[in-house]
């Protein structure tokens, strides 16, 4: 009855899968442990994969031999690039997916690797030996022990779920919650919180007016996830676009006293940034119409996601709604709308390899964590799979920093100050976003991949080759010169530029806003045959430089934080200027570094400079405590 893995990963979702995949990848043999075989990476909510800052971690994913990317572009329904009129630094992908074929593309994918073996079964329990996590105890009596484990229970731990003031036990709508393992989390000594997520009701696109929207096409040219995806047609499907209206809005007032979100039966948080209908009427009533985007979630499939207005009001409510919106007058729900409650861990009870402080050898990854979102489930299973290789292997931890890649922000982010409410992931979390750009992902990782495993030599080789030819052409612009002569005075004045006094280089000409790449080539002669993803980064590279040089300064600063390491035995509670908040503060957290402790909120400069000069004693063998004047 007894299984025997290196590495055991419970709960086969976004995080679950990238986990195993990522494990496996290592050389380890992984148990892959999942509620149904038939659920495998199921798109519980929308049906979509990246947008906004998302589609950076989906691209990282990529970049270091993770599954997500290729899944994506494999079964895309539609294919649009957000942030197009920005900077370079916001940009991102985003696909509409066809939800079934995900499931089954991604089940396909699992069931090929050899190392990996699916299970289906309900851990119930984990085995544990004093402190140290040996495996888990299924429902169906079967043990399955390994060396470590990694949990991606998602919204499974006691989930509940709501439509109205009806709730039921549940992970998601039809399948069931885990209540026995998040009791046994708690017996344990995993501090467990509660939060709450919510979708939107389905609709039958047979009884959709779609004559009277406004259709929303797929981009000409898909820019696709993965950076092995070779560029090809893809038959595109259309979204369309409606509002609702003060009708919309009065139907929903009208059923707030059957709420469980405004009645009080709902005690988990909800997400901040992706409030449910309900919510944005009541939180902004100055707000006539919220816009809607009609998804479909298949080609074989009638079913359309109304993104847009998540609900858990009562069905008579959602009908009533939705049959106040422009187009949607006769449309039949499929599915309600509802809510899900569900424990988590808050993540500042996390170490930075996501390894949790109560137990060892038992890793978090993906919604339990407090996350929202597959593209953060699926960035954290990757991560917490290595970190689990590389514990029982002896290795060191595998953290990526935040000047490295928004897995680095997103993780540092949990566990240095936790989360009250799901996180999600903007750009605008992470300092260095014009260094983590999606475009350059597999620059900035690919080769750490390939230094650790988990991509081949021959895709590390390939990147490699190309930085070498991006360096290349900057210098060959750099170097470049055109002279003010009377024939580039005229294709400057051509091209509504200003004349140049002296010889410039191709580089100072690209770096003005009104020429590019492709505009400086008749000055160009001796330009080489480049292909297209060289040229997007010589362009970025060139046209930001000032930037780039700026944001590398600052994060030359942070390594230096980061590399002075706090001792476990520091003694904050006898430092003199720390005060009782701040000590607090740092043994909640438990600070790897100094960079780590700086992040801290409340943890001010002044405290900072205590703890440096306590370790510059110790260095110097002054260990004492004593009167210490933040002056040395």
């Amino acid at each position: 009855m007894d299984e025997q893995f290196d590495i055991l990963v419970i709960g086969a979702g976004h995080a679950g899968v990238e986990a195993a995949c990522a494990a496996a990848r290592l050389g380890a043999r992984t148990g892959l442990v999942t509620l149904s075989i038939e659920a495998i990476a199921r798109m519980s909510c929308n049906p979509a994969i990246g947008g906004m800052a998302k589609g950076h971690l989906v691209r990282e994913i990529d970049a270091l031999g993770g599954v997500m990317g290729r899944v994506a572009d494999d079964t895309a329904l539609q294919f649009r690039r957000l942030g197009g009129k920005k900077g370079a630094a916001v940009r991102s992908r985003r696909c509409q997916s066809d939800m079934a074929l995900y499931s089954q593309t991604m089940r396909r994918v699992i069931e090929s690797e050899p190392k990996i073996h699916l299970r289906q079964d309900r851990i119930d329990r984990l085995i544990v030996d004093g402190r140290k996590v040996l495996g888990g105890q299924g429902l169906s009596g079967r043990r399955y022990l390994a060396q470590a484990t990694i949990l991606t229970a998602g919204t499974f731990l006691r989930g509940l779920l709501h439509v109205g003031l009806t709730h039921f036990e549940g992970g998601r709508l039809g399948d069931p919650a885990s209540n026995s393992l998040s009791q046994h989390l708690a017996e344990l000594g995993v501090p467990l919180g509660r939060l709450k997520t919510g979708t939107c009701p389905r609709l039958d696109a047979k009884t959709i007016n779609y004559q009277s929207l406004e259709i929303q096409p797929g981009d000409e040219n898909p820019a696709f996830f993965s950076f092995e995806t070779e560029p090809h047609a893809v038959d595109q499907l259309p979204c369309h676009i409606t509002y609702t209206n003060e009708r919309t809005h009065e139907a929903i007032r009208r059923g707030l006293d059957r709420s469980p979100l405004y009645t009080g039966v709902i005690k988990g948080v909800g997400p901040r940034y992706c409030p449910s209908i309900e919510d944005k009427v009541v939180r902004f009533p100055e707000r006539t119409k919220h816009q809607i985007f009609l998804e479909p979630v298949g080609r074989g499939s009638a079913e359309v996601y109304p993104n847009g207005i998540s609900t858990s009001l009562p069905l008579d409510v959602q009908i009533d709604l939705v049959h106040t919106i422009p187009g949607l007058e006769r449309a039949e729900i499929v599915r309600p709308g509802y809510a899900v409650e569900y424990d988590y861990q808050d993540p500042i009870h996390l170490q930075p390899n996501l390894e949790t402080k109560a137990l060892e050898n038992l890793f978090f990854a993906g919604q339990v964590n407090g996350t929202s979102g597959y593209e953060e489930a699926a960035a954290q299973g990757l991560v917490a799979a290595v970190n689990a290789v590389h514990k029982i292997r002896g290795f060191a931890p595998f953290i990526l920093r935040r000047d490295q890649a928004m897995i680095g922000v997103l993780i540092d982010d949990l566990v240095t100050k936790g989360t009250q409410d799901p996180y999600r992931m903007f750009t605008s979390r992470a300092e260095f976003r014009l260094l983590l750009r999606e475009d350059n992902a597999d620059l900035r990782l690919t080769p750490l991949a390939g230094e650790i495993g988990l991509v081949a030599p021959e895709r590390a080789a390939g990147v490699a080759a190309k930085s070498d030819a991006i360096d290349r052409e900057r210098q060959r612009l750099e170097n470049t010169f055109v002279r003010p002569v009377a024939g580039v005075l005229d294709w400057l004045r051509d091209h509504g530029s200003a004349p140049i006094h002296n010889k410039t280089s191709l580089a100072d000409l690209l770096r003005r806003d009104e020429l590019d790449y492709a505009a400086i080539a008749s000055l160009d002669e001796q330009r080489p045959p480049l292909p297209h993803e060289v040229v997007e980064q010589v362009e970025i590279q060139i046209t930001y430089s000032g930037y780039l040089e700026r944001q590398n300064d600052d994060a030359r600063r942070l390594r230096e934080a980061e590399a002075v390491v706090l001792p476990d035995d520091l003694p904050l509670a006898d430092l003199p200027g720390l005060s009782a908040e701040a000590v607090d503060k740092l043994r909640r957290v438990k600070p790897r570094t100094l960079g780590q402790a700086a992040r801290i909120p409340g943890i001010t400069p002044a405290a900072l400079q205590v703890m440096m000069v306590y370790l510059h004693r110790q260095q110097r063998g002054r260990g004492s405590v004593e009167a210490i004047d933040p002056s040395e």
